[in-house]
């Protein structure tokens, strides 16, 4: 495993997911329900999600040239962080009103983070990082890590965190990483030689 990216993943994957939607409906998921649970559903369904993740930006890597994929990925990456950039301008997040009826809290709390996160900017960051390094392990340990801590933080200290933290700084931050990694995979796309 590669440390360097695994604390690469883990920033930006942080940072981009502070105070999104998920962070989010687990502070209400919390509200509502045990804590544990709820916790246990999170953490289940950000596991699945990025082991599906790592495992399409693995076959990428493996049997798409790997300059088309850098490039791709920049161009992701400059996508993210103009998203991200207009989100912070925004600053307005959507409530989530749904109602949950009697379902149990592990299974609510897996099949909304799932089905709001499948094909999410964070899941979609981790293919093409996988995509560009090949390091699958070290990208999915870095972001699972990162997708479950800003889960914690959403359940354990809910609106407190929000209070103290502006959003719109969140996703600036999340904007700017997710511009210099688009640079930087396109930077090596270009200039690298080696690269087939």
């Amino acid at each position: 495993m590669d440390i360097s990216i695994i604390i690469s993943s883990f920033t930006l994957l942080f940072l981009a997911e502070m105070g999104d939607k998920s962070q989010l409906m687990a502070m209400t998921l919390a509200h509502r329900y045990r804590v544990l649970p709820v916790i246990a559903g999170v953490f289940l369904a950000f596991l699945v999600l990025n082991l599906l993740a790592v495992w399409v930006g693995e076959a990428l890597f493996r049997y798409v040239p790997q300059r088309l994929v850098l490039l791709a990925a920049g161009g992701l990456f400059l996508f993210f962080a103009f998203r991200s950039w207009r989100d912070a301008l925004d600053a307005e997040e959507e409530e989530e009103s749904e109602r949950l009826g009697g379902k149990g809290a592990l299974v609510s709390s897996f099949a909304l983070i799932f089905l709001t996160e499948l094909g999410d900017k964070t899941q979609i960051a981790m293919v093409a990082l996988v995509a560009g390094t090949g390091a699958l392990w070290s990208v999915f340990l870095g972001g699972t890590l990162a997708l479950w801590t800003v889960s914690l933080i959403g359940i354990l200290l809910g609106s407190t965190l929000l209070r103290r933290i502006r959003k719109d700084w969140m996703h600036r931050g999340a904007a700017t990483l997710f511009m210099v990694f688009g640079v930087l995979a396109i930077g090596q796309a270009v200039f690298n030689d080696s690269l087939t």
